[in-house]
């Protein structure tokens, strides 16, 4: 494809916040699909390794981390220099982003990223409590600015691949179960309708059910931890409590699963780490695996936006959690790390699209539980297809990439939205942007359970009665 479509235009000045794998992944997204003033374009990191790509587009590189102390100092002159409001697009580890929101409220300028940081020194706190280094916590604290400041410009919170692209997958697949099975209904248009449509079909929960088969072409070295995109996301997130939307068809929390005291409550968390918890899963090329119950901010997002209440009873809520399954060079990373005592690797590696040979990032949601069992619909998009659509990423990162193209484009067409979780945006819209770089998108219905393929050589506590209770799903 050699004429890309330009979905906005923005004067205003940008901020890119990291240039990591996803940073790099973004840049000529934006030059096809968005019309911008590259004078007024900077890019932050605290290291300028991939500092060329941004002088060859004759951008602006600024070498800093920003921190608690100084990124009003660092930013302000950057987003106010006009014309009109500034954007910022945060593709950084250890940046606050309540703080940053808030910051760009007060400013005017338009903000999105891909997960909820904290500054630096939450994820590895001893002091801190299990309760205190949850998603869950982070979720809180960016809610609290919009229940302070609510209104104003846009801001869109938590939009990737997961979160984000994901929480327009389980609307599609929605409609789709709910065609497949004789439900007559219109789109909804509110968030009320779409959790009553969930009921209706009678969905106990959503897997976000990831498997990475892309292979490199060298083994990895010991000592080394290797991945497809983060190293430093993976394993901060992968050391936080396992975490999962809690669902209203569940009997018992799990012996280690513990209740929020404050907030939504649609979550719970378990006592220990999402890198050291399996859980049964499928998709459709895998089938069923053992994938790790790995924190992501969609497992309380989504669970929450499809509650449905009864005044303050919620009488209808889905599980929902990841269950991902990563590359195999960065499953021998997480035995490796496990048996450091957690302690990471003293270097790591993410693969690029250079050295990959082959293999597919297969990403969608799994929805349980409804009259047809299980349907799951997503991106099966291959490291060759990823190479033929955009430069400087693998298969995982331009789901990643073009999932943040699709939140700006959305931020940019309803520019006074207030702030805005993935759930709460178009979904048509947004995948209409974001399909030319999703490969195949399937949706497989599939006769698998939790409770699939047991061959009975060992006594399990099982509840035969429900096979989609959590406890069924997670692996002892």
């Amino acid at each position: 494809m050699t004429q890309w479509p330009v979905h906005a235009r923005f004067d205003g000045p940008i901020v890119l916040i990291g240039l990591g794998s996803i940073g790099r992944g973004i840049l000529p997204l934006l030059e096809r699909h968005i019309e911008f003033n590259r004078a007024k374009f900077t890019v932050i990191d605290p290291v300028d390794d991939n500092r060329a790509l941004v002088d060859a587009r004759k951008m602006s590189f600024i070498k800093v981390a920003l921190t608690r102390e100084n990124y009003r100092d660092v930013l302000t002159p950057l987003l106010t220099a006009g014309p009109g409001r500034g954007m910022v697009i945060n593709l950084s580890v250890d940046t606050g982003s309540a703080d940053l929101i808030e910051f760009c409220q007060g400013i005017g300028a338009h903000y999105i990223d891909t997960v909820c940081e904290p500054w630096p020194g939450l994820y590895d706190n001893p002091n801190a409590t299990h309760a205190e280094r949850t998603n869950y916590a982070l979720r809180e604290q960016v809610l609290d600015v919009r229940r302070r400041k609510p209104g104003g410009v846009t801001a869109v919170s938590t939009c990737g691949a997961n979160p984000g692209m994901v929480s327009w997958f389980v609307k599609q697949a929605l409609l789709d179960v709910a065609r497949d099975t004789g439900v007559k209904t219109d789109v909804p248009a509110t968030r009320a309708q779409w959790a009553a449509l969930a009921h209706q079909l009678g969905v106990k929960g959503i897997h976000v059910a990831e498997r990475d088969t892309q292979r490199a072409n060298a083994p990895k070295p010991p000592g080394v931890f290797v991945n497809t995109w983060s190293v430093e996301g993976f394993v901060a997130e992968g050391l936080q409590p396992a975490e999962l939307g809690w669902g209203t068809h569940e009997k018992a929390l799990p012996p280690e699963g513990r209740e929020h005291e404050a907030g939504n409550r649609a979550a719970i968390y378990l006592l220990r780490p999402g890198a050291g918890t399996r859980v049964r899963s499928w998709t459709p090329t895998a089938t069923s695996q053992h994938a790790w119950l790995i924190t992501h901010n969609e497992a309380i997002s989504v669970s929450d936006y499809l509650t449905v209440k009864d005044g303050d009873r919620v009488i209808y809520r889905p599980t929902c959690h990841y269950a991902y399954h990563p590359c195999d060079d960065a499953v021998l990373s997480l035995n490796e790390m496990a048996g450091h005592a957690w302690q990471r690797q003293p270097t790591w590696k993410i693969l690029d699209e250079k050295e990959i040979v082959d293999g597919i990032d297969e990403l969608g949601v799994l929805l349980y539980g409804h009259a047809k069992n299980a349907y799951w619909y997503g991106s099966q998009l291959s490291i060759e297809e990823a190479r033929k659509l955009a430069p400087y990423q693998n298969a995982t990162g331009l789901q990643v990439s073009s999932a943040v193209l699709a939140g700006i484009v959305w931020m940019l067409e309803n520019p006074d939205a207030g702030l805005v979780d993935a759930d709460e945006i178009d979904f048509r819209r947004c995948l209409e942007i974001q399909r030319p770089y999703l490969g195949p998108i399937t949706g497989v219905y599939t006769d698998w359970t939790p409770l699939t393929d047991r061959p009975g050589l060992f006594a399990e506590a099982i509840d035969t009665s429900d096979p989609w209770q959590f406890a069924n799903v997670i692996v002892r």
